[in-house]
């Protein structure tokens, strides 16, 4: 990824890639992330892979420059916070992509769960975590995905662990699952943030 000095004109990446430089808050001005739209022709993986990065980094956004006592804020009647969704996503990025997947065992941060006496757990606990470790769960959780991805060896890669139905899911629909369900919380996120502290758009 460029700094953001390196962009060209009119937020344009040298690639040709529309890219936009997001602010923190409170931060002076200084970029904290950058959102590089998806390109208009590549590869199935890059593309599917530039569409979920998209959707990450819009839901990071959306949980920037928030305290606490924000990130466990409902907006009624829903009883879900945007702390509570990224630690969600956490979860998902892990169980899709890094339990079912490529079958390795769970990670630390959920096993030993009793998801059938708890199964709400990761939006129940998030408002025992501080925002910054809410953020790093998501971001490692997302960096763990993208290796498997990398070391797929293609697209109709099957899982090793099968979905309720007894089916095998291959690469390509593990990351369409993943598109689905991450632009679906944004949108989600995106209302939270809005009845927060009134900050909408991309």
């Amino acid at each position: 990824m460029l700094p953001a000095d390196d962009f060209g004109e009119n937020g344009r990446h040298p690639d040709g890639l529309r890219t936009w430089a997001l602010l923190r808050e409170g931060s002076s001005g200084r970029v904290g992330r950058v959102r590089t739209d998806p390109p208009e022709t590549g590869t199935e993986l890059a593309q599917l892979t530039a569409f979920l990065d998209l959707q990450r980094e819009t839901m990071l956004r959306k949980c920037e420059g928030l305290t606490r006592e924000q990130f466990a804020q409902r907006h009624p009647p829903s009883t879900v916070t945007l702390g509570g969704l990224l630690n969600h996503l956490a979860l998902v990025e892990d169980s899709w992509f890094h339990d079912r997947f490529a079958g390795e065992p769970e990670d630390d941060l959920w096993a030993g769960i009793d998801w059938d006496a708890d199964p709400d757990y990761e939006f129940r606990t998030a408002a025992d975590v501080e925002p910054d470790e809410l953020r790093r769960r998501y971001e490692d959780a997302c960096a763990r995905s993208r290796a498997i991805v990398a070391g797929a060896e293609s697209m109709e890669q099957r899982s090793v662990q099968a979905r309720g139905n007894g089916e095998h899911f291959d690469l390509r629909w593990v990351m369409l699952h993943l598109i689905e369900e991450t632009a679906r919380h944004v949108g989600h996120a995106d209302l939270i943030r809005e009845s927060i502290d009134g900050v909408t758009g991309e």
